[in-house]
């Protein structure tokens, strides 16, 4: 009792918490969105006044007079300090545009964000269910393994009393051995989960931690094909990174124009003559030529942009694939389950006079083997039907970006 007190609750729920808040990935989508949220504030700036300081001192310095026509030249220290402010006043929409593309890719992160916390969540739900399925698989191969035990000894006794012949005893051994094998495999399969999870959430699990019956649990709620494709966060990202590339295309395309800027600087210099310079005005920048490279620099905008739908349309295709093929194995995997009970309360029928003619002497060592072996297929049959449907829907709901 004080055992079955302490057994560690491993709650699915949970496990995905404590996933999401300790897996590397995770943090590093959650770096990129942060980014992204910069990446705004620095496009931003270019509409924000630009202010310097500067100062400039020589020790020495030759200037040169005019006096009576005669240039006269003298060498003497001297020194300026100023500051200039410059603000953009208008740039035919580039900087806008440049805005609204960071802001985009900062939606696109936060998307990628989510579609990675999905995607993590339903590797955690496989490696729980995983477990869940090991461990059940596990008590049928004891069951197995312990039913064949008691009879390789009911065998031998009755080798001993001359009912029987060595030939079924030895295959009665023969099937225990190869059990133990069986068994040994499902052990190491639920420790190979279990390992995997304790990685996924960061914090050691105890090998008789106690799960939910989420295999029986999981249900779906029907989903159509659009839902689908409207919640889906990886779509929702390529889809803000073809808005992005859109901006992008007009930033590049206004900076053929230039910009118009206003300037005002002062400056106090103190040379051979100490005074004070100011200078308030409006500047015109038009770039007349820059070797190719804002031309190709739009051509590479145009090409991101075609090769963002490109992108888009392919993952969309996948998607629906992929839910047409899941909905398939859905419903199969119903009749499937439906089949495998079915089967299995025939396989226990059988087995129950199979035994009981064994005794008798009316049956055979393989027989009965073989009602053994209908039961074990049909048990296991059924925990990998139910695992397999259990998983199918956490596919789903991965794609409809479902966490929890």
């Amino acid at each position: 009792m004080i055992g079955i007190l302490n057994a560690q609750q491993l709650n699915l729920d949970e496990c995905i918490d404590k996933a999401l808040k300790t897996h590397p990935d995770i943090q590093r989508f959650v770096l990129q969105a942060k980014s992204g949220k910069i990446g705004v504030d620095i496009a931003r700036a270019d509409y924000l006044p630009q202010i310097s300081l500067n100062a400039e001192y020589n020790p020495t310095k030759t200037y040169a007079l005019a006096a009576n026509g005669v240039f006269n030249t003298i060498n003497n220290n001297g020194w300026q300090a100023g500051a200039t402010l410059n603000q953009k006043i208008w740039d035919f929409s580039k900087t806008t545009s440049n805005i609204k593309a960071q802001q985009l890719q900062e939606d696109a992160s936060i998307f990628t964000l989510e579609d990675a916390k999905a995607l993590l969540a339903y590797k955690v739900k496989l490696q729980y269910e995983l477990m869940v399925l090991q461990r059940e698989a596990i008590k049928v191969r004891q069951k197995d393994l312990h039913a064949k035990e008691e009879l390789h000894k009911q065998a031998e006794a009755l080798v001993k009393l001359g009912m029987k012949t060595n030939a079924d005893a030895s295959r009665f051994l023969s099937s225990v051995y190869i059990a133990k094998d069986n068994l040994a495999i499902a052990q190491a399969n639920f420790a190979k989960a279990k390992t995997i999870l304790s990685l996924y959430i960061n914090e050691p699990i105890n090998i008789d931690a106690k799960l939910q019956d989420t295999l029986s649990e999981s249900s779906w709620l029907e989903e159509d094909e659009q839902n689908i494709l409207q919640n889906s966060h990886l779509l929702k990202s390529l889809k803000k990174n073809i808005n992005k590339s859109e901006f992008s295309y007009k930033a590049l395309k206004a900076s053929h124009y230039g910009s118009v800027d206003a300037m005002a600087s002062y400056t106090h210099q103190d040379t051979l003559n100490e005074y004070d310079s100011t200078l308030v005005g409006i500047t015109l920048n038009i770039p007349l030529y820059s070797g190719g490279r804002t031309s190709a620099l739009v051509q590479q905008a145009v090409i991101n942009k075609q090769n963002a739908e490109l992108e888009y349309n392919s993952k969309e295709l996948l998607l629906k694939e992929e839910f047409e093929s899941l909905l398939i194995d859905l419903n199969r995997y119903k009749q499937t389950i439906q089949a495998k009970k079915s089967q299995l309360q025939a396989a226990n029928q059988t087995k129950i006079v199979s035994d009981a003619r064994y005794k008798e002497g009316l049956s055979t060592y393989i027989e009965v083997l073989d009602a053994i072996a209908l039961v074990l297929d049909a048990e296991l049959g059924l925990l990998q039907a139910k695992h397999e449907r259990s998983a199918t829907i956490h596919r789903l709901e991965y794609l409809q970006g479902k966490i929890i």
